[in-house]
């Protein structure tokens, strides 16, 4: 929670000092943990609050870390959670939700009122749903209205035909795909907006686990495609979110 935001509380009588000195203290720049180091300034540097990335890490680190981001008064935004860690973080905090789909657990939004502009999240076969799905959760979590658009890939074109509509009245487009990567560049022919191209590494052999599609991607004929890491849904929402929100 902001300063300005405890200050308010407390004058209009709905935050008692004792908890506002609390919540200041938390409020500082850092919090030093035994295992992380947490920039609870990041949000007013850069617009959205500090994410928890769980891959790698402990379930006992996680929800230490995720305690004292909820303490600290942020939104939380825990990426590639095992389901261990996904249980222990729900069964720490009851509000939380676990998205399993996008392998993600969130408290909290990194936005009031209601979700604003439109982007829309196109994924070109099911297999990339997961990708896809953190993207368009990241979004949402960031204040954007958010579209999906499913299983459009070039192994049947018309599909993709079919939702031209929804994808032209959008701010910006993420595009997930895997195998040859060929989807962000047909899109890209036919929209005027900015398009955010997802690699993943859905493939047989030849794919290298994304490097292929990846490259494919980066040297995509339609101008204009932006190209974040393989499996990088995250990355995607984020920049996707804060492309939408330049449209006021």
């Amino acid at each position: 929670m902001e300063l300005s935001e405890i200050l308010r509380r407390v004058e209009a009588g709905e935050l008692a000092a004792e908890e506002a000195e609390r919540l200041v203290a938390a409020a500082g720049p850092v919090i030093d943990l035994a295992d992380a180091c947490l920039d609870l300034d990041r949000v007013r540097r850069c617009g959205l609050p500090e994410v928890i990335f769980a891959e790698g890490k402990t379930t006992i680190q996680v929800v230490e870390i995720a305690a004292a981001m909820v303490d600290a008064g942020q939104p939380l935004f825990v990426s590639r959670v095992n389901l261990d860690q996904a249980r222990a973080l729900c069964e720490a905090h009851s509000r939380a939700t676990h998205h399993e789909l996008a392998r993600a657990v969130t408290l909290g939004r990194n936005h009031d009122g209601e979700p604003v502009g439109h982007v829309a999240v196109v994924s070109a076969g099911t297999s990339d749903l997961p990708v896809a799905e953190e993207a368009a959760l990241t979004a949402e979590w960031m204040g954007a209205r958010v579209e999906r658009v499913v299983d459009v890939g070039v192994a049947g074109l018309h599909r993709l035909m079919r939702s031209l509509d929804t994808l032209r009245a959008s701010r910006v487009v993420v595009v997930v795909a895997g195998m040859e990567g060929a989807l962000p560049s047909v899109v890209g022919g036919l929209l005027a907006q900015p398009i955010i191209a997802v690699p993943t590494s859905v493939g047989y052999g030849t794919n290298l686990e994304g490097i292929t599609t990846l490259l494919a991607m980066m040297t995509s004929c339609a101008p204009g495609i932006s190209v974040v890491n393989i499996d990088n849904g995250f990355g995607a929402g984020i920049a996707a979110a804060l492309i939408n929100r330049l449209g006021g």
